[in-house]
């Protein structure tokens, strides 16, 4: 390539990396956006699913009455929600409505200018197959939000915690995916000590990055079972380290994912890890100073995770405010994108 060949291709990356990073912002919202329509119990307003003509809201009285009434034939309403007025129908219907334009918003977003750089040459073959394949994994992820959604919509009205997790981490490794393409393409190439050292941190970096998606997974578990509203209390739990009926159920693996005790138990319990994890790391990425960027951000992320764990216990022990509880869950996705930061940083390309 000559200079200038290498030039524009470096203008172009720039580019695409930003347009990657503002799709990435989006879903950043969309998460937040999700985890609030959780929190108002707003998730099951919405009873169908029409991709096209669900785009316009009611827009005048009697279409308001016909989807309220639509709303009243399933279980949220007859069990929970039995003499809810239509006002208080609008105000958890647009929670859910807001959401779901937000995903076809993000869908627009990420297709016109692809196809607006893929012309126009500013995308680099190679990352076609990237391309395509997050394009398939959003739409893939509309469809689980659905799937989540039906789950609810039949006998008890309360939404399947093991869809909700799936649908809270696919949006969380789309999010992640994006963010590690546009770093990438922005990513210097300052070295200031050994390959063999870096390396070594990079992967060291990887297994930080995995937790801290492990620690969303659980967070997943803990929204969909309303596992936070129980033991109100830090650092105990009911007055005691390890509970009674951490593993009551049967069979064990059981209680992972169905005794409330025990998810809140783990979350709690991966919060400890990532408290001493994350400094330990940090500060070693600070002191060997692989790069200017990533010891800014190693410092980023230790101060990221004391923000993050006093939101969890404020959540905790103020009984799930939604402010707070939405703060956290954006916390959670702060602390993931410096962590994709300084991993994506630390990767040696030539790997």
């Amino acid at each position: 390539m000559t200079a200038d060949s290498l030039s524009l291709q470096g203008k172009h990356d720039k580019q695409v990396a930003t347009w990657l990073i503002f799709v990435a912002s989006v879903i950043f919202f969309m998460i937040i956006l999700g985890g609030a329509t959780r929190l108002t119990n707003s998730g099951l307003s919405m009873v169908d699913w029409k991709p096209i003509m669900g785009v316009v809201p009611p827009l005048n009285d009697a279409d308001w009455m016909q989807t309220f009434e639509r709303y009243k034939q399933f279980p949220e309403y007859q069990k929970i929600n039995a003499g809810m007025s239509i006002d208080d129908f609008k105000s958890i219907f647009y929670f859910e409505y807001f959401h779901r334009i937000l995903g076809r918003l993000i869908g627009i977003f990420f297709l016109l200018p692809f196809l607006f750089f893929w012309f126009k040459g500013a995308i680099r073959r190679s990352m076609l197959p990237q391309m395509i394949a997050l394009f398939i994994l959003g739409g893939l992820q509309g469809l689980l939000g659905w799937y989540m959604v039906k789950s609810g919509l039949v006998n008890e009205p309360n939404v399947s915690q093991y869809r909700l997790a799936a649908h809270l981490t696919f949006a969380v490794l789309l999010y992640s995916y994006l963010l590690w393409v546009a770093f990438g393409l922005l990513k210097g190439r300052a070295i200031t000590v050994t390959d063999n050292i870096r390396k070594r941190y990079y992967h060291y970096a990887k297994w930080v990055t995995g937790s801290i998606v492990f620690m969303i997974f659980t967070g997943g578990f803990v929204a969909g079972t309303n596992a936070g509203y129980a033991y109100n209390t830090f650092p105990l739990m009911a007055g005691k380290i390890i509970p009674d009926g951490l593993y009551s159920l049967q069979p064990f693996w059981l209680n992972w994912f169905e005794n409330i005790t025990t998810i809140q138990f783990n979350h709690r319990l991966i919060a400890y890890g990532l408290f001493i994890l994350v400094p330990l790391f940090s500060l070693k990425v600070i002191k060997h100073n692989f790069t200017s960027s990533s010891s800014r951000a190693a410092k980023m992320l230790i101060f990221m995770l004391l923000i993050q764990i006093s939101l969890g216990i404020s959540t905790l022990v103020f009984h799930m405010p939604v402010p707070v509880a939405v703060s956290h869950q954006g916390g959670a996705i702060i602390l993931l994108t410096i962590i994709i930061f300084i991993t994506r940083d630390l990767k040696i390309e030539n790997e």
